[in-house]
């Protein structure tokens, strides 16, 4: 990790923040808001905080300076008046997501020195609202995985346990709001780059539905595909990043007690096929107690095909998407990179994966005929099958965010899981669904496994339906409550 500025973190504040890295982002602001915190104590703690786990390799940049200084600059202007929604609150964003006078470098090695001259869209909206950006997340290079590699910048460890993996690509946002260095963070999701890592480090990822937040000024993988989006300890927060984000309300309605009046959908056949039989169990437990707490629960069935049909379309986009969407960022951002030398600086692992599905020349590359097919026929008739077989009966459907635990960092390219050997991208089994069909889904913590590593529960609603899926999530984790934090010294 590196870090500009060498700024003390000894407190100047003659507010003490004690605990202050354990509140949620509505907390932290509440705290600021009625003058039991600083923002600039409160960033001091969290920095001080990442300079002691930085092993974790959650930050590729930090820029002390900047942070303390708008830090400053936020409790001055509260002091005069001014009202924020996030007053002075620092946040880890991606380094997918162009910053204003902070690097970017998508993770490679090749952009290490860019800076951008603008912020990309989203973090222009969020440091209108008060936010700091503490730092810039490490990543899978190109947000090309699912496992928190990054050949040049470090492996992310999963808070829980460090010898294990924190899922990707967006693998520093989850393990740097897992381990309390930061309230909340902003990821990217393709085919479940949010909800995998938050899944597997214990902490709350949301993926709009697409179009929802603005990608503008972020790299993509495929358009198609992408969305932005944030990851917190709390529903509650990602409910508030998602009304600045979209320039809407953040929700004053209460909570009614129980889940009397929810409906949810269970589809066993794909959604646990291949589960880790300790997964399945703790899935089975908590349908349970959603039921003793007045949800309404049917079973329903996506069709035999269902899987096949999802699989090979939904990877069909994602590869042929890459090299058009990635060369068009590159020119229209002005990023004085090409595509064709960050394909050549890609550590071996991921280079090999662009040589064969996303060069034209690649033995695995989609043609344009199955790509139109995937588009015309396949998405649509997914959706139909979400809208007829799951929405036209329920809320939301649920279930486990990833059929297994974190892997371990040594096997995380081949592991078994209830006695099948599978890959890293078994991870994003249950979560690509809903990318290819254009759903929001929200992943919540469902428990802790008994190695003491955690697993999320998946929330999918309908297309557009984003607010009512994020009341929904609220409600459910209010009847399962939270996984205890990560032990960690720092």
């Amino acid at each position: 990790m590196s870090y500009a500025g060498a700024a003390s973190a000894a407190s100047t504040s003659v507010v003490d923040g004690g605990e202050a890295h354990e509140d949620s982002l509505l907390e932290a602001a509440h705290a600021i808001n009625a003058k039991r915190l600083t923002s600039e104590r409160y960033t001091e703690l969290l920095l001080e905080r990442t300079h002691k786990l930085a092993s974790l390799n959650s930050f590729i940049t930090v820029d002390e300076d900047k942070a303390l200084a708008a830090a400053r600059a936020a409790d001055k202007a509260r002091l005069s008046g001014e009202t924020k929604a996030l007053p002075g609150l620092p946040i880890g964003v991606k380094d997918s997501y162009l910053t204003k006078d902070l690097p970017t470098s998508f993770g490679t090695a090749v952009a290490r020195g860019f800076t951008p001259a603008a912020d990309a869209k989203i973090v222009t909206s969020v440091k209108d609202a008060g936010c700091i950006v503490l730092g810039k997340n490490n990543l899978v290079e190109m947000s090309y995985g699912l496992t928190g590699l990054n050949g040049h910048y470090g492996q992310a460890k999963n808070p829980y346990n460090v010898l294990h993996i924190t899922g990707g690509s967006s693998c520093g946002g989850a393990a740097s709001v897992a381990a309390r260095l930061v309230p909340a963070a902003l990821g990217g999701d393709t085919v479940g780059s949010i909800r995998v890592p938050a899944a597997l480090c214990g902490v709350v990822g949301f993926k709009p539905t697409p179009g929802r937040w603005s990608g503008s000024g972020v790299a993509p993988i495929s358009n198609a595909l992408d969305t932005t989006g944030p990851i917190a300890r709390r529903v509650s927060d990602c409910e508030l990043l998602d009304s600045i984000a979209t320039g809407g309300a953040p929700s004053a309605q209460r909570l009614p007690k129980g889940l009397k009046g929810t409906r949810l959908a269970v589809a066993r056949q794909y959604y646990l096929d291949g589960a880790d039989p300790e997964v399945e169990k703790i899935f089975n437990e908590t349908i349970y107690r959603l039921k003793d707490a007045g949800a309404s629960v049917v079973e329903v069935d996506l069709g035999t095909d269902f899987g096949p049909m999802v699989e090979e379309a939904n990877w069909a986009l994602f590869f042929h998407d890459t090299q058009p969407d990635v060369t068009a960022f590159l020119r229209d951002q002005n990023v004085p990179i090409t595509f064709e030398e960050i394909y050549e600086g890609l550590e071996p692992h991921i280079k090999a994966r662009w040589q064969r599905f996303v060069l034209a020349t690649g033995a695995g590359y989609t043609g344009e005929a199955a790509y139109r097919d995937a588009l015309a026929r396949r998405r649509p008739e997914v959706r139909r099958r979400f809208d007829t077989e799951v929405f036209s009966r329920a809320d939301a459907i649920v279930f486990p965010t990833t059929l297994c635990a974190a892997p371990t960092i040594a096997e995380q390219w081949e592991y078994t899981v209830a006695g099948r050997t599978v890959n890293d991208v078994f991870l994003s089994r249950n979560t690509y669904p809903a990318s290819f069909a254009g759903l929001p889904g929200i992943s919540i913590p469902m428990g802790l496994t008994r190695s003491g590593l955690p697993i999320g529960l998946e929330l999918d609603a309908s297309s557009g339906s984003d607010r009512a899926l994020l009341t929904l999530a609220r409600r459910v984790e209010q009847i399962i409550g939270f996984v205890r934090p990560p032990s960690l010294s720092a």
